[in-house]
């Protein structure tokens, strides 16, 4: 059976919400910095919230992603499937330019010795490229097919929620700045 895609517009609850939280991260970031919205954001760290993070984040992994589009072609749902294909390739090819053109340092290695305490030692750096934040550009593409395509117009908040929270955890894990992950949201959304 066919499903038509909804329009943009259809969806009033994301595409807002992910308005507003672009404009807040790009205040915080015009308001603070880079150095200052990264540590404001960055001042509690129990166990239990590391844990919480560095399992989540993988939400916004390329395996992920790429597991997901392969679980809806099993379940013969072919246009979910492609269209969250296209919008994961289109972000990511998005990201690998940008992050190949633009040299930016990762927190661990733009912070002086002592000048931030909770790096995790257990979180490798994949490289040096901290901008835009791929991980959530992924989560936001991923979400932003969802709410697109899902019937119930309800999930939108927690969808738009649970993207939110991938790009936080790439700045709770020291991984990237507010400015990384806003434009990684803005990429994939």
């Amino acid at each position: 059976m066919k499903h038509s895609i909804q329009i943009a517009g259809s969806r009033p609850v994301y595409f807002w919400g992910l308005l507003v939280f672009l404009l807040a991260a790009a205040a915080l970031l015009f308001i603070n910095g880079k150095a200052d919205s990264f540590l404001a954001l960055n001042q509690y760290h129990p166990y239990w919230l590391n844990v919480f993070f560095i399992n989540y984040t993988f939400m916004g992994d390329g395996i992920f992603a790429l597991c997901l589009i392969g679980f809806l072609f099993y379940l013969k749902r072919k246009q979910e499937a492609w269209a969250m294909l296209f919008a994961f390739l289109i972000s990511g090819l998005a990201v690998q330019l940008i992050k190949n053109l633009v040299n930016a340092p990762r927190p661990r290695l733009f912070f002086e010795p002592g000048r931030y305490h909770y790096f995790l030692d257990n979180i490798s750096l994949a490289n040096n490229s901290s901008f835009p934040s791929g991980h959530t550009a992924t989560a936001f593409a991923i979400a932003t097919v969802f709410v697109i395509l899902l019937k119930n117009s309800k999930w939108q908040l927690p969808v738009l929620l649970a993207a939110i929270f991938v790009g936080y955890s790439r700045i709770y894990l020291a991984q990237h700045f507010v400015a990384d992950v806003l434009i990684g949201a803005f990429i994939g959304g």
